[in-house]
This record gives C-alpha cells, structure tokens and sequence, in this order.
C-alpha cells in the first residue's frame, strides 16, 4: 500500500466541525507527485475498483445505485447527489458529503505539498461519524456497531486513499 498516514483534520477543513460533541472525525493524507486538481481525485475516488464494490453493495442494500457518469458530475460540481451520499458542503479544494441517514460525513481535500508545492499534491481523505441522542440527557453515543467496525473502518480509509492515489498516478 502506498504511504497513507492518518494527520489531524487540517485547520480549515470542512470536516473539523465533526471534531467535537461526541463525533468520531478521523482524517488520512498520501502525496502524489504531480498536480492534481480536486475534480480529478473526487472522480479518481469515486471509481476505483474498491469504491465500485461499495457502490454495487449500496445499490443492492439501500437502493443507491451511482454511475461513473454521475461521479463525473459530482466531481464537477453540477451534481449534489451521489450513490448513497448528498452534498452537504463545498469549496475550491474540498467536497463534504452526508450519507441518506445523516449519520456519517466522507471528505475529500487536495494542497499543494509542503515539499514541493508546485510539483507534488497532498490528497485527504476523512470520515465522520455523529453520534446518535440517547436518553433525557441528549448525550449522544456512537453505538456498538461502530465500535465494533471501527478497525475495518480504518483498514478501508487507508486502502481507499491508496486506491485513488494509484489511479491518479
């Protein structure tokens, strides 16, 4: 796998809201050695191989199917919507989407490399995950689930990243 490594949710990111009250916010970073811009890596993303499994299990479970055609759009930013995931925030460098349920955010971030900034691109890739209100306190918790997939979670961030980062390269 190429050099993924997990980094703090960089100052600035639109995931750094779902940091705090309870969240789960994780965030991972690999460098390719050109430039790229953020379309190219959300529709790199968006169709590896890997990501397609999750796209046909989406289809089949959740009745979310997606097209190449659509993540095309999405990362051009004339479609809000993709497979099972709405667009909740957008920027130059940055796309922020939630899932149909409102429980998990996934992110997508391009800069230029500290090393090289003219040559070299980082690619960011984060999850997030809000907790669920249980009880008259409000306090929220992330559920037994979660816990329980949290290690694949991690597994499959990292080889998504590497996925997309291949694709790019």
């Amino acid at each position: 796998m190429p050099s993924i490594h997990r980094c703090d949710v960089p100052q600035g990111a639109l995931l750094g809201k779902y940091q705090y009250d309870g969240a789960y916010a994780d965030c991972y970073v690999t460098a390719i050695p050109r430039r790229v811009s953020h379309a190219e890596f959300v529709e790199a993303f968006y169709t590896t191989a890997l990501f397609k499994v999750e796209r046909l299990l989406l289809s089949w479970l959740v009745a979310k199917p997606s097209t190449d055609a659509q993540a095309n759009q999405l990362a051009a930013g004339t479609r809000d919507s993709f497979a099972a995931w709405s667009v909740e925030a957008r920027s130059p460098n940055q796309l922020l989407m939630r899932d149909f349920q409102g429980r998990t955010r996934s992110w997508l971030m391009v800069a230029p490399s500290e090393r090289s900034p003219l040559e070299d691109t980082r690619l960011y890739f984060g999850s997030a995950v809000v907790p669920v209100a249980r009880g008259k306190s409000g306090a929220g918790t992330l559920g037994l689930g979660f816990r329980m997939l949290l290690g694949f979670h991690k597994l499959y961030s990292r080889a998504l990243l590497a996925a997309a980062q291949s694709r790019l390269a």
